[in-house]
């Protein structure tokens, strides 16, 4: 069985490739996407947390407070991040299904006409 799962992956990267498809401009845009959500995400964390360490200094409890919406305004910039690289791995496996949905339909049409030529 597995065999046949190879043949068919195989022979799917083949049709993709004599297609040739324009991907190249989307596919740099989700890769510049997760990129950017994952820089976000290690920017954010590291930042909250040297926030959180200079906040350790602190007696005043109105700097500790400011302080505080500092590091929480960090963590949503991680959080933003982690939606932005979420996104852009999104999108590329749902190119990917749609092309092999659009494949698969198309070959389910051939096969309809052919057997009602027949």
């Amino acid at each position: 069985m597995t065999a046949l799962a190879e043949d068919r992956r195989d022979q799917f990267a083949k049709d993709v490739s004599e297609l040739k498809l324009k991907t190249d401009n989307t596919g740099r845009a989700d890769g510049r996407a997760r990129i950017v959500g994952l820089v976000l995400m290690v920017v954010g964390a590291a930042a909250a947390f040297v926030v959180y360490l200079a906040s350790l200094t602190l007696t005043d409890l109105r700097n500790i407070a400011s302080y505080q919406i500092l590091a929480t305004a960090l963590l949503a910039v991680t959080v933003i991040g982690a939606a932005v690289y979420l996104a852009g791995a999104l999108a590329r496996v749902l190119r990917l299904w749609l092309l092999r949905q659009l494949y698969e339909g198309q070959a389910q049409a051939d096969r309809i006409a052919e057997a009602l030529r027949t």
